[in-house]
């Protein structure tokens, strides 16, 4: 059984909650909720690659996309250098 298009293990989400928080037992704030879903998005966006007659999984990642926007909206309205500088960090918006 192949493991392409699986959520990331722990140890990856874990590096990510690491290098977005803001603080030590940060887990919650808009940076950190972005990166773990751009991650999700990434991996689902493989799984896509191989399976794409997936519709189920096609309306979970349009759920995710709407999550992040609606995050970043709220990111961007609150701090916009903190805006951009996730945007930049995450590659997202060129």
């Amino acid at each position: 059984m192949s493991l392409e298009g699986q959520p990331a293990s722990g140890g990856t989400k874990k590096e990510i909650i690491e290098k977005f928080a803001r603080q030590a037992s940060d887990t919650g704030s808009p940076e950190v909720q972005v990166a773990v879903i751009t991650n999700r998005l990434t991996t689902l966006s493989k799984h896509f690659a191989t399976h794409p007659a997936d519709k189920h999984s096609k309306r979970g990642m349009l759920n995710l996309v709407s999550r992040r926007k609606r995050l970043l909206q709220y990111l961007k309205n609150e701090d916009v250098n903190r805006y951009k500088e996730t945007l930049s960090t995450l590659g997202l918006r060129k």
